[in-house]
């Protein structure tokens, strides 16, 4: 196939263009990390979580969760180097 000159340059263009964006989505692939939950949560509290959201909203459940744990937390010796 044969191209202007003009033609020519905005292929080369075109593929500079590419070979940026596939640079900066492999660095974005290379810089994730797997995600890890905090808590093993089991599947039935799970779905409750999620039925509760459906009813009540994510940031009222969230706030009332965020509320229980703050609360079990200092329960524990955090400060401590004890380990039960």
């Amino acid at each position: 196939m044969r191209a202007k000159s003009d033609e020519n340059e905005k292929y080369s263009e075109a593929i500079d263009r590419m070979q940026e964006g596939l640079e900066a989505m492999i660095e974005l692939y290379n810089d994730m990390e797997e995600e890890t939950p905090f808590v093993d949560l089991e599947e039935g509290v799970l779905k409750d979580l999620e039925k509760a959201k459906q009813i009540y909203g994510e940031e009222y459940v969230s706030q009332k969760v965020n509320g229980i744990l703050k609360e079990v937390l200092s329960w524990l010796d955090l400060e401590g180097d004890k380990k039960q």
